[in-house]
């Protein structure tokens, strides 16, 4: 059966988890672009606690907008902004340093597409992990889908709904404000490293 899913900003774990596990992975990508989603947000573990890494993009004057379509407003420097963030917050895990260069590379690049941006994070973490992630992408928009075909789980975008809950892991700074649950996937990545596999393995939605 397919698994649908959207493609996002270092998708949180909640999306991994259904990805790791789809036997067949598509990606919608004929939606209109909503915002206030995971689609161009990511949550990491700060010092502080929570911390939002917001992509900003280029808004339509008139009517809706599809998701491939939406281009990254270049006039403001989050790339530095992001990856000095991920600095902060995650220096002092076990695997930062690990995956540190190639993270650093997709600051470098100045893309023009959110989808592509979102692409290279996926491509990124694949390589992490060292699996390949084969997907196929949506032709037309569909509201709702054959559930004898598809297991949708499109809603895992709408981070603010996402209620899954999942095994607490050692996090950085969780002796100050505690497990913080589903983060973007490199909170797992740079505190779990080669282990992060087998818990998206042992997780359920």
């Amino acid at each position: 059966m397919n698994t649908l899913l959207h493609p996002t900003y270092f998708p949180s774990i909640s999306h991994f988890v259904a990805l790791t596990q789809a036997k067949q992975l598509v990606f919608e990508t004929e939606d209109n672009f909503q915002k206030q989603t995971n689609r161009n947000r990511a949550y990491i573990y700060s010092p502080n606690g929570i911390q939002l890494l917001n992509i900003p993009i280029k808004h339509a004057k008139l009517g809706p907008q599809k998701t491939k379509d939406i281009q990254i407003d270049t006039d403001f420097d989050w790339q530095k902004q992001h990856f000095k963030s991920l600095e902060a917050a995650y220096r002092n895990a076990p695997f930062f340093e690990y995956f540190e260069d190639d993270l650093r590379m997709i600051f470098e690049k100045k893309h023009r597409f959110l989808l592509d941006l979102n692409y290279q994070t996926l491509d990124f973490m694949a390589c992490s992990l060292r699996q390949k992630i084969a997907y196929d992408t949506t032709t037309a928009y569909q509201h709702e889908v054959d559930s004898g075909l598809f297991i949708d789980h499109r809603h895992l975008v709408n981070g603010k709904k996402d209620t899954s809950c999942f095994a607490a892991y050692k996090q950085v700074f969780d002796d100050k404000h505690g497990f913080i649950n589903n983060l973007s996937i490199l909170d797992l990545l740079f505190n779990e490293g080669k282990f992060t596999i087998d818990y998206l393995q042992e997780q359920s939605l």
